[in-house]
């Protein structure tokens, strides 16, 4: 199969039309052609009559006769049919390429015609460069719903409109029968009464109802979504076994706080979630934990009490946030806290005042600095820490994977251990699929006092 799909578009196609393929869609492999999917379809299954059309319907298709054919040459020249069915009658227009529609049509002849029905101020209804079908051939045909396809004005201007990317995509399925290899297990596809790939490719182009396109649909979402979760799992795999991360024991800096300025009761959830993070941080292994839980419910608390976890050993902390407002808010929440315990912290941004970010990088330099808040910047090649053992990502779908990369490679040592915090509510299966390379800590209550969060979609 890998060898079918990664054929050149130009084994299909020709040289002329695979370059404007490749140019205009970066469609270079038969793979590439065959997951271009359409982006509507047309349903050619219903027929409404002409009695029924009003200004706001879209295309339509109609069942009747052609009465009268004339080719008008004042003016702008034009063919123009009379078109009735038992209801009323309107006109069918083409003004340019109509030689072969005078050959085609015969008056008194049973057509089906689909196109956009025009009403002028004044004069009869029109479609213009109406589709026309003789009924014995429409009959023959299987494909109720027609699917459509993007086209660059350049491709319809080589036959390559949404009618010439589907006359190939059905010459590259008419290619599967004996090529194409499943790729999910049988006992995947009878649980979950999946299509097989044939059978999804095929009718998710060319679908015959509506019933066999979800189907289709959810054959090939299921796979995508499949194999990004066991990648996701893979790299966990690969974590917990190779990244080896600090054990850290030291709680004096944490029971501190906890016992003596704390100022509220956890939560069952924020006690939970810090549980699990301090199994984590002694299990040998980095820790890849996402945090998460509604606005006001307590994620700030518990990222302070796992740094302290850390920094009783003498080693650094990093907080990322995805812009400078959220960066501040943190560093003075976080500066409250760790006035309690004298704990030196500091605020690192792109508007750091030039002294003042020098100031900072030193102190990281040499160990002075426990705890860093900032925002990209602290990916710079110019912050080097002396120890950084655990980083805090705040807001992680603002991020990307090379960001988290960037704070990893400032420990050569060992991997640092990585919390990361969403207030986004994500199922659990969900996340599971998409953070499938983390492990899942949730709170799920507020503390007490708090008002509930409403979270609502406009």
């Amino acid at each position: 199969m890998d060898n079918f799909f990664s054929r050149d578009i130009t084994l299909l196609t020709g040289l002329d039309k695979a370059r404007l393929l490749k140019d205009e869609l970066n469609i270079h492999t038969y793979e590439d052609l065959l997951k271009h999917y359409p982006f509507r379809y047309e349903d050619r299954s219903r027929l409404v009559t002409i009695i029924s059309l009003t200004p706001t319907t879209s295309s339509v298709q109609l069942q009747g006769y052609v009465t009268k054919l004339e080719k008008i040459d004042k003016g702008k020249k034009k063919l123009v049919a009379q078109f009735k069915d038992q209801t009323g009658q309107l006109q069918l227009v083409w003004f340019h390429n109509f030689s072969w529609i005078i050959k085609k049509i015969r008056p008194n002849v049973l057509y089906r015609i689909w196109g956009k029905p025009i009403f002028l101020p004044q004069g009869p209804i029109q479609i213009m460069h109406p589709e026309v079908c003789f009924i014995e051939a429409y009959q023959k045909k299987k494909d109720n719903l027609l699917p459509l396809y993007h086209a660059t004005e350049k491709l319809k201007r080589h036959q390559l409109d949404t009618k010439g990317i589907a006359c190939l995509q059905k010459k590259l399925l008419g290619q599967l029968c004996t090529t194409i290899e499943e790729t999910l297990p049988n006992y995947l596809l009878r649980r979950y009464q999946l299509f097989s790939l044939k059978e999804a490719f095929q009718n998710i182009h060319f679908p015959n109802d509506e019933s066999v396109l979800r189907q289709a649909r959810r054959r090939l979402k299921f796979e995508e979504l499949f194999y990004i979760q066991l990648k996701l799992l893979k790299q966990k795999q690969i974590y917990s076994t190779k990244q080896n991360g600090k054990v850290f024991n030291d709680l004096s800096l944490f029971n501190a706080f906890y016992h003596h300025h704390l100022p509220f009761h956890l939560t069952d959830g924020q006690k939970q979630a810090i549980k699990e993070i301090y199994r984590d941080i002694r299990s040998g292994k980095q820790m890849n934990r996402l945090l998460q839980g509604d606005v006001g419910s307590g994620k700030t608390i518990v990222a302070f009490l796992a740094m302290l976890m850390v920094v009783s050993s003498k080693v650094q902390v990093a907080v990322m946030a995805p812009t400078e407002i959220l960066a501040h808010q943190h560093f003075e929440r976080f500066r409250v806290f760790a006035q309690h315990l004298n704990l030196n912290i500091a605020l690192l941004t792109g508007s750091t005042k030039k002294k003042e970010r020098e100031h900072t990088l030193y102190r990281l330099k040499v160990g002075l600095l426990p705890i860093v808040v900032g925002t990209h910047a602290l990916l710079s090649d110019a912050v080097v820490f002396n120890e950084l053992g655990f980083f805090i990502i705040d807001e992680q779908h603002r991020f990307g994977v090379a960001q988290r990369a960037g704070l990893l490679i400032k420990n050569q040592v060992y991997a640092p251990h990585i919390l990361i915090m969403t207030a986004t509510p994500i199922p659990r299966t969900l996340a599971m699929t998409f953070y499938g390379d983390l492990d899942l800590s949730t709170i799920y209550e507020l503390p007490s006092g708090r008002k509930p969060i409403k979270t609502q979609h406009y």
